[in-house]
């Protein structure tokens, strides 16, 4: 290798690519932090959903449209033919459903946007703490009564070791409630 390729690479290739790669993962770091710390965040949605309506005054289960959270680690976001189970009766002219209803009949996937998200680098089972007896309240907040799902809760280190230490005083309503772990390798795997 000739010395002014090495000392093109070194001057002038090597800064550019550390430059990009850290604007990236500089970048990458605060949209999801908007995520994880953004109280109050609720992005809009293809198609308005109130869990005011469907949670609240219907009473209708979390775990009916999210089914994963006693069994999985992710609680999922429902697929439309869930929906579909009610609204092939229920409210079907209304525009919204009719355009429930497309997204079914096309076998599309519906674009819902993710409101709440743990970091990627951490573990977390929605299962473990479901069947514990915690609450959905607990971590997403009065959402029976949300017309539009924001978060409020911060999804930072910090909030999820202060309510593993102090479980048993804030979830005292949960008869055999204890600590959660609080070493690393509890979410950091």
């Amino acid at each position: 290798m000739n010395k002014s390729f090495l000392d093109y690479f070194l001057k002038i290739r090597v800064p550019v690519i550390l430059f990009v790669a850290l604007a990236s993962l500089t970048l990458t770091y605060y949209v999801s932090r908007a995520e994880r710390d953004g109280v109050g965040y609720a992005p809009e949605q293809p198609i308005p959903y109130s869990h005011k309506l469907h949670a609240g005054t219907m009473g209708i289960d979390c775990q009916y449209c999210h089914t994963g959270a006693s069994v999985s680690r992710h609680a999922m976001v429902p697929p439309v033919n869930t929906c579909m189970n009610c609204h092939t009766v229920a409210r079907k002219n209304k525009p919204n459903i009719i355009r429930l209803t497309q997204y079914y009949n096309e076998g599309k996937l519906m674009p819902w946007k993710r409101v709440h998200k743990v970091p990627d680098y951490a573990y977390f089972n929605h299962s473990v703490h479901v069947n514990k007896g915690i609450d959905c309240q607990t971590c997403h907040g009065d959402i029976q009564n949300m017309e539009v799902v924001q978060q409020t809760n911060s999804w930072t280190m910090n909030n999820c070791i202060d309510c593993h230490r102090t479980a048993p005083v804030k979830l005292a309503n949960i008869k055999g409630i204890k600590k959660g772990p609080e070493n690393c390798f509890a979410c950091h795997r």
